[in-house]
């Protein structure tokens, strides 16, 4: 049976999109079929990971959203724009898809100025994950609260929250979990992304888990490698055995461990 798996953060440049396909990727190469939605319309940006822009992207999620094609029409193949780099873990190009939100202006203007169906998208989610017999679906969402993140929420099997350590996105992240656990998520995870260096993971994911009494999959620290990658690439895939790489990838392991 599929699992949604929605990624997600109370503020904005958490590195939500990055850490999704990521691990998006990951369970990829472990020979699982997984699809990614960018559901953050407002502000799109997952496709560039994998290599779409305009010109490579004849159909979105937007068009699915106003009723103009079905979701499998908005759903590319993005495997095969994996294992150009030497020593990266190649994928097969079946077994990873995107369904990206539009990069277009007027488009994005357009969800801005008239909103857009919720009931739609979450039938697409289910619909997709059929239709491509996911062993995974990946939710990258808006950050912060609104009629859209709850409705991903509502639709997840698992959520994943992404914090950095600092005081405003540890305010944030309580606001969501109690609004989750209203929602009775069946299960949540938290990810603190970011941290410094000089800090301790191990004594990071003890304080946190202790002040949301919720589990932390995993501590990923502050790498300037990834920084320097300016999203051009997946990284775990491209630097398989990166520090920053298998953590990411122990990360996936406890997502799939909790089937």
């Amino acid at each position: 049976m599929s699992k949604i798996i929605s990624i997600h953060s109370f503020r904005g440049g958490t590195g939500k999109s990055n850490l999704t396909a990521n691990l998006a990727a990951q369970a990829a190469v472990s020979g699982n079929r997984v699809a990614i939605v960018d559901t953050d319309i407002q502000s799109p940006g997952i496709h560039v990971l994998f290599g779409l822009d305009e010109n490579n992207m004849p159909h979105t999620l937007n068009e699915y959203l106003r009723g103009e094609i079905n979701i499998e029409q908005a759903s590319f193949n993005v495997g095969q724009n994996t294992g150009n780099v030497s020593g990266r873990k190649k994928l097969t190009g079946k077994d990873l898809w995107l369904i990206p939100a539009s990069i277009n202006g007027n488009e994005i203007s357009q969800i801005l100025r008239n909103g857009y169906d919720v009931n739609r998208l979450n039938e697409g989610l289910y619909e997709i994950t059929q239709t491509l017999n996911l062993d995974y679906l990946f939710i990258d969402t808006h950050p912060g609260l609104n009629e859209e993140t709850l409705l991903s929420i509502v639709s997840s099997d698992k959520l994943i929250l992404i914090l950095r350590p600092d005081q405003q996105d540890f305010q944030g992240t309580a606001v969501t979990i109690d609004i989750a656990r209203l929602l009775d998520v069946p299960e949540m995870f938290l990810v603190v992304n970011k941290a410094l260096s000089r800090y301790d993971p191990a004594q990071v994911k003890a304080q946190v888990e202790g002040i949301y009494n919720c589990p932390v999959a995993g501590v990923l620290q502050l790498s300037e490698d990834l920084v320097e990658n300016a999203s051009n690439d997946i990284f775990s895939l491209a630097f398989p055995e990166h520090p920053w790489s298998q953590q990411v990838g122990a990360i996936m392991e406890t997502l799939m461990a909790n089937n």
